[in-house]
């Protein structure tokens, strides 16, 4: 049988879907699926896979972080990580130089305030000085 979140999903779902003004044929042909079956998605009969979630959060213009916790897939902390940095990266109003620079100033913050982020997990290789630089710069 399905878990419990499985039916809060549905109901998520269903919400976003009436506030996006989508009849559930127009977000089964947008996300790909079949109407019968995001119809038992929304019931909370089925658990849809994760690639499904994501399919369904792009027809739906909203992360696909919101559904992967809402279907217990992913836990809310990482959530919050993950879609700051998901705004960021989509902000057609910045340029690339820009994101990475404040996802740089997110990063410092958060490790200042002790929590680790995924880049933390990622590249735990201590910064070293390139002294090779410095001792040429100062025989000049």
């Amino acid at each position: 049988m399905a878990s419990l979140n499985v039916g809060n999903l549905g109901g998520f779902l269903r919400e976003q879907r009436r506030s996006a003004q989508l009849s559930l044929r127009q977000l089964a042909d947008a996300a790909g699926v079949s109407n019968p079956y995001l119809s038992q998605i929304e019931r909370g009969l089925r658990k849809p896979s994760a690639e499904i979630l994501q399919q369904l959060a792009k027809a739906l213009r909203i992360s696909a972080e919101t559904l992967y916790v809402q279907a217990g897939i992913l836990d809310e902390r990482d959530r919050e990580e993950t879609e700051v940095r998901s705004v960021i990266l989509a902000d057609p109003s910045i340029n690339e130089r820009q994101k990475q620079v404040l996802l740089q100033i997110y990063e410092s913050f958060r490790k200042e305030n002790g929590l680790q982020t995924a880049s933390d997990d990622a590249s735990d290789t201590p910064d070293t000085p390139d002294t090779g630089a410095d001792v040429a710069a100062s025989s000049n």
